[in-house]
């Protein structure tokens, strides 16, 4: 081939690419889309961006319930068919392998981020450092991105109280000896 074949070839490809680029540009012109007033669903757990001059919103912590009284009257067997949601990542199984997240056996009232067979937490599970409480499992399973930012599990939480009172009551039972239940709380004096 000759230098002038090679040219029309180039010059085949270049007036495609800028024929492509002016269609796209065209297209996005005529079918522009507005960005909607609202979400069309929120995915809790995850924050949007708030504009320059708003603040943004403190996240409201839930009351804690009275595990005392609440742990004991837990329906174990719906925690056991929540807990399917948890299976692709965790084991639960004495001795079991940690999976993408690490082994749960023997959870309650053990260190955070630490220990649970050599699994690697992410530094701010680390950070947070302390146990896992009745409380704090509460709180986290509601929504783990928000209670612990930064942590590795992706999983949205459990919006329903009950839900997560259950599967408490479920992972109770995921131990040699059960950790033992808070002391009822004080009923508030009447006026």
């Amino acid at each position: 081939m000759d230098s002038w074949e090679w040219n029309k070839i180039a010059g085949a490809v270049l007036g495609t690419l800028i024929f492509v680029i002016v269609i796209g540009l065209v297209a996005e012109s005529v079918y522009e889309v507005p960005a909607p007033a609202k979400p069309g669903y929120i995915v809790e757990g995850v924050e949007t961006a708030a504009a320059p001059s708003e603040k943004p919103a403190e996240a409201a912590v839930e009351p804690t319930p009275d595990f005392a009284n609440v742990i004991p009257a837990a329906d174990v067997a719906d925690g056991q068919k929540i807990s399917q949601r948890c299976a692709q990542c965790h084991d639960w199984s004495k001795g079991g392998p940690n999976k993408i997240g690490p082994n749960l056996y023997g959870v309650l009232d053990s260190p955070r981020g630490e220990g649970r067979g050599g699994y690697d937490f992410s530094a701010a599970m680390k950070a947070k450092g302390g146990t896992w409480t009745y409380a704090e499992l509460f709180h986290f399973l509601k929504s783990p991105q928000i209670w612990i930012p930064g942590t590795k599990m992706t999983f949205a939480g459990l919006r329903s109280e009950k839900d997560r009172i259950d599967l408490i009551a479920y992972i109770r039972t995921w131990a040699d000896t059960p950790a033992p239940l808070p002391a009822p709380e004080a009923a508030a004096p009447k006026k």
